[in-house]
């Protein structure tokens, strides 16, 4: 199972490949193995040995930051398939009986002597797989986005507080909020850089994604999971929820109500998921956000407005692009900067951040509850397009539908 965070922001100069399916994934032991109570504590030198749920793409990749780090041991790891676990165990020198496979192969994976784990798998599974983990004594490094439905939500929330009474790490790898010209812009923007808010644009524009296997089988679907609304939660939430987290950590507060709609008009060829939406966000005091996305090829090539957030205000304007410059514009003038290595500059600060969270012992975990609001603020907005009616947040927040993951003929 791999999750997103692959932003696709200009696919075409990065080719957007989308992180193949990663199921479960587990570390294999090292020599400097400690109990997570005994890592709490221990000083920043200290290996932490980490499995990893999820060995596909996005898995690979992150496991090679953490291994740069130099604070990580590789430990185990778990995915629902075989070919998956074996090529990540393979050039990550695991121990074959330290690779599991299967839907509950993280189960297994927990019951390993390791210190943390990164939650790399598709999104339909982190709320199962980071409440386990947390109940297993594990710090939890996890990949956005966080849950597909609100009852998933409500789960992370759950096991971000459980984790903190516990002692341990939990921590939401968002990329653009570990991000310097994000921060300090950002922060401008609250101190009042910009004045009061009028309206907001926020756009999320990119190329088709890869298919990984012929469509037709419970399999396939998996290894196809990004293009599954039950699994993904749809183009908004496993991929969009980039930008529109930002809209939330620039306004600071869920909207009032959501109205839009959405569609599959050009991406037929896999799945269930929309290829495009088309939204408005009503916040207090009149505030309007204008979103969009799409994620199918048009031939615009690297004219794709890509990962987009402007604000404007009665002072001047915040203009953001993920992979792009970050500015504030207007009497207040915030020159930024460029954050063209922003997918794996963010990744490496959070990995570093976690480290020491683990290490030192001094867990925050205040990554949880905005991560929590983004995703919750992202699934209104699909909830908005697919019933092509207006969502309150009062309303939506209430909600008990869980998403139906169709897992039938795939082993546990």
């Amino acid at each position: 199972m791999n999750s997103n965070n692959n932003p696709p922001i200009f696919r075409n100069s990065i080719n957007c490949s989308r992180r193949s399916f990663i199921c479960s994934s587990a570390a294999a032991l090292s020599t400097l193995i400690m109990a997570p109570q005994l890592v709490r504590g221990a000083d920043a030198n200290t290996k932490i040995s980490l499995g990893l749920i999820g060995c596909g793409g996005r898995g690979s990749w992150i496991t090679n930051l953490f291994k740069q780090n130099g604070g990580y041991e590789i430990v185990a790891a778990a995915d629902y398939f075989q070919d998956r676990v074996d090529a990540f165990g393979q050039k990550y020198n695991i121990d074959p009986s330290k690779r599991f496979t299967g839907l509950n192969g993280y189960k297994k994976l927990l019951e390993c002597k390791l210190d943390a784990v990164a939650i790399i798998s598709p999104p339909c599974f982190h709320p199962e797989q980071a409440a386990a983990a947390v109940d297993a004594g594990k710090h939890v490094y996890l990949a956005k986005p966080i849950a597909v439905d609100v009852p998933g939500c409500r789960t992370i929330s759950e096991s971000g507080k459980k984790a903190g009474e516990k002692k341990l790490a939990f921590l939401i790898d968002f990329q653009t909020r570990a991000t310097a010209f994000y921060q300090e812009a950002i922060k401008r923007v609250h101190e009042g850089a910009i004045g009061n808010f009028t309206f907001a644009e926020t756009c999320y524009q990119c190329g088709a994604l890869g298919i990984q296997a012929p469509p037709g089988t419970p399999e396939s679907r998996l290894r196809n999971w990004v293009f599954e609304i039950a699994l993904s939660g749809d183009i908004i939430v496993e991929q969009n929820i980039h930008t529109l987290d930002v809209m939330n950590w620039v306004f600071q507060k869920p909207p009032m109500h959501v109205i839009g709609s959405g569609g599959r008009k050009v991406r037929l060829e896999a799945g269930d998921c929309n290829d495009h939406f088309g939204l408005v966000y009503q916040y207090g005091d009149g505030v309007p956000v204008l979103f969009n996305s799409k994620q199918y090829n048009d031939g615009a090539g690297e004219h794709d407005k890509g990962i987009v957030v402007n604000v404007m205000g009665s002072l001047g304007r915040l203009e953001t692009k993920y992979g792009g410059k970050v500015m504030v514009l207007g009497k207040n003038f915030y020159a930024g900067g460029a954050t063209s290595g922003i997918y794996q500059d963010g990744a490496v600060a959070n990995i570093a951040t976690f480290h020491k969270q683990v290490t030192s012992g001094e867990i925050s975990n205040t990554t949880v509850e905005p991560s929590v609001q983004s995703n919750m603020i992202a699934i209104m907005g699909r909830t908005a397009a697919y019933q092509k009616k207006l969502i309150t947040w009062d309303e939506f927040v209430k909600s008990d539908e869980k998403l139906d993951l169709k897992l039938d003929g795939l082993k546990g």
